[in-house]
């Protein structure tokens, strides 16, 4: 597949995809604000995508809930809104191109299964085994497909993190790319969307800074260019907790400019206190012309705003 021509040099083109697997929450908007007003600054586009390849999580109703609520806090996307679920046929041309290099097995392990052998043989939880790398089996519908994943270091310097490096094969080892069910993995979606939109700067919270080196192989494997990376920091609740809504994280309060100045505050800008009189447009205002990334801490920290359970 030929990647878009239409990008011209130098544009930035930057996105915010959130999982539509319930309501945006604080969390959610210090990575859409994050990403936004590095975009604005940088007198870019701004993408809005669904990350709503795994069906089962996700649902229309919160996709539709999603957009209703970044419109109400005034943020403005470019284009329309691509949606991952309706991209099953671009995601098999890729995942083909990597099955012609002989990069792909497949895998009939079931979660169980690798569990028990890591228990069994104490071996690294978080490391696939590679029990099937080697066994040839026969692919059809119904078995996952995994990436073989070569002695390689991947490191990248990240905006905001720093250098970042991670011996792929040690740490994580082959990683599913379609998995058992028929849908595909976030690692090959999120790698092919990123290139077939003009991505020039991924801007997302910290917790996704381990995925980053997988993509990043993936990109080299595809021949895709890779972004430059910047990774914000993650709002955590009372316990230490990432907000989500595994966490019980709060849906985002009706939209109002006291929302927006937490997620700015949040973010090391420091907006004036007379900002807290000014209309959601005028803030905007204020931050689009005064956003600087060198002001966003880099550790996690505990927002104003915490979950409630």
């Amino acid at each position: 597949m030929n990647l878009p021509t239409g990008m011209t040099s130098g544009t930035y083109v930057g996105r915010f995809a959130p999982s539509p697997t319930g309501p945006l929450h604080f969390g959610s908007l210090i990575a859409a604000v994050g990403s936004y007003l590095q975009a604005r600054r940088h007198g870019g586009q701004w993408l809005l995508r669904m990350e709503d390849v795994d069906r089962p999580r996700c649902s229309e109703a919160a996709a539709n809930d999603i957009l209703r609520t970044l419109e109400a806090y005034g943020f403005e996307w470019d284009g329309e809104v691509l949606y991952q679920s309706q991209r099953d046929k671009i995601y098999a041309e890729f995942l083909q191109i990597l099955r012609q290099q002989g990069q792909l097995y497949v895998c009939h392990c079931s979660r169980k299964a690798i569990e028990q052998r890591i228990a069994t043989e104490h071996l690294s939880p978080h490391i696939y085994p590679g029990t099937c790398r080697s066994l040839h089996l026969k692919e059809h519908a119904q078995t996952a497909l995994r990436i073989r994943v070569e002695a390689e270091q991947i490191g990248f310097e990240d905006g905001l993190q720093g250098y970042v490096n991670q011996q792929l094969q040690q740490e994580v080892g082959d990683f599913v790319l379609r998995r058992s069910d028929g849908l595909y993995a976030y690692q090959l979606a999120v790698v092919v969307d990123d290139a077939l939109q003009g991505i020039t700067e991924v801007v997302r919270g910290s917790d996704l800074l381990d995925n980053t080196p997988r993509q990043i192989y993936l990109q080299k494997a595809l021949n895709t260019v890779t972004p430059t990376y910047v990774h914000l920091p993650v709002a955590v609740n009372s316990e230490g907790e990432k907000l989500s809504k595994q966490s019980y994280a709060r849906a985002l309060e009706p939209p109002s400019h006291t929302g927006l100045l937490k997620a700015l505050d949040f973010l090391g800008q420091e907006p004036n206190r007379e900002l807290k009189d000014a209309s959601l447009s005028e803030l905007w205002s204020w931050a689009q012309s005064n956003w600087q990334l060198c002001r966003v801490p880099r550790i996690t920290k505990q927002p104003e705003i915490a979950a409630s359970r």
